[in-house]
């Protein structure tokens, strides 16, 4: 036990030194793990069931063709709605579609935006 306590005492800045790296490390993983998650994989494996009635509606509307739609929300509000579609070109459809998502999710039509598909 004396021996023990010797080292210790030797080196004890060298201890404490591994003892701070290695808490650190557990901090650094811990705090990496909780944080990994991509907000693009997310998005794509998690598209929610309004944006999935939302896309089938307008996609049955004339000129929309091929349509992706993002819904942002905070604090369980809207803040904005992205369309992405092949007949975005066109002004009529544009409108269409902006007056269609402005009644289905009772929100501005200023906080959508329509742009057209590749």
């Amino acid at each position: 036990m004396q021996r023990i306590l010797k080292y210790v005492k030797d080196n004890k800045k060298i201890i404490i030194t591994v003892v701070l790296i290695v808490v650190l490390i557990f901090a650094l993983y811990f705090i990496n793990k909780n944080s990994e998650k991509p907000v693009a994989a997310t998005y794509t494996q998690e598209k929610s069931a309004t944006e999935a009635k939302l896309t089938a509606i307008l996609k049955n509307i004339e000129g929309v063709g091929d349509v992706d739609v993002m819904i942002n929300e905070r604090n369980d509000k809207i803040t904005g709605v992205i369309i992405v579609c092949e007949g975005a070109n066109s002004i009529m459809t544009r409108n269409n579609i902006l007056n269609a998502v402005s009644t289905a999710l009772d929100i501005d039509k200023n906080i959508i935006a329509i742009y057209s598909m590749n």
